[in-house]
């Protein structure tokens, strides 16, 4: 099964019901188990494997700290991630092993970050995403989360710890390195012209070249820069695509 195999534990059902929703519409994550207490998801976690636990802290009889310390113990412990309402605990948190710590409400692109953590410690055949697990991407904006289709990107800007992804309404920032937008979008349509910069190859309307003799490859959403290493293989892509009547087509 592709993607990870997620338990998230809490003792108030609304708070578990959000937080099981939020994994699960996560490109990341194949599965979710929801346990209301501790000692149903030690049972859990005893009968059958789990990538990660989000666990909360504050819970009535055994609680997420006493129980991160049980999983520790394990021959293949979860990665855990605590989340609660209370900051105090952080410090406790962390010597424990916990990867990440999120403060109630979870914001979307808080629980990427820490989703992303746990990647890079999950078992290679979890790592990858199903194929059109990412086909959206959610976007935080004042509160609220609205899903910037894939299929509406033009191309997609590194700056920094995000990615800008460029459609013809506008642009929107997302919490992801760009090394791991090119993995999950690899095959989309999607191909690396810089080392700061993806392009949908049927987005692009023609190539120019700039000031200085540099190429670029124009979009409706502006114009990506295209270093010489790229230019061939774009140049190769273009080609491809315009024999398959692809290249322009409205996206």
């Amino acid at each position: 099964m592709s993607g990870l195999r997620v338990l998230a534990v809490d003792d108030l059902p609304p708070a578990l019901d959000e937080l099981c929703r939020m994994l699960a519409e996560a490109p990341e994550v194949g599965e979710v188990v929801g346990a209301g207490d501790a000692l149903k998801a030690l049972k859990l976690l005893q009968a059958d494997r789990f990538d990660a636990v989000f666990l909360d802290i504050s819970m009535p009889g055994l609680d997420g700290l006493e129980l991160a310390s049980l999983l520790a113990k394990l021959s293949e412990p979860p990665v855990i991630v605590f989340v609660t309402a209370h900051d105090g605990h952080a410090v406790t948190a962390y010597g424990i092993g916990a990867v990440d710590y999120l403060l109630k409400p979870v914001r979307t692109e808080r629980l990427a970050a820490a989703l992303a953590k746990v990647v890079r410690l999950a078992p290679d055949d979890r790592r990858r995403p199903a194929p059109d697990a990412m086909a959206a991407l959610p976007v935080d904006s004042g509160g609220r989360t609205r899903y910037v289709r894939r299929d509406d990107v033009l191309y997609v800007e590194a700056h920094g710890d995000y990615v800008r992804l460029h459609t013809r309404a506008g642009v929107h920032p997302v919490r992801m390195p760009i090394s791991r937008l090119e993995e999950y979008w690899e095959g989309t349509g999607f191909t690396r012209v810089h080392r700061g910069y993806l392009l949908a190859v049927d987005a692009v309307q023609e190539l120019r070249s700039d000031t200085t003799g540099g190429l670029l490859a124009h979009t409706e959403a502006g114009d990506v820069p295209v270093s010489r290493r790229h230019a061939r293989e774009l140049r190769d892509r273009l080609l491809e695509a315009a024999q398959r009547g692809q290249l322009g087509t409205p996206r």
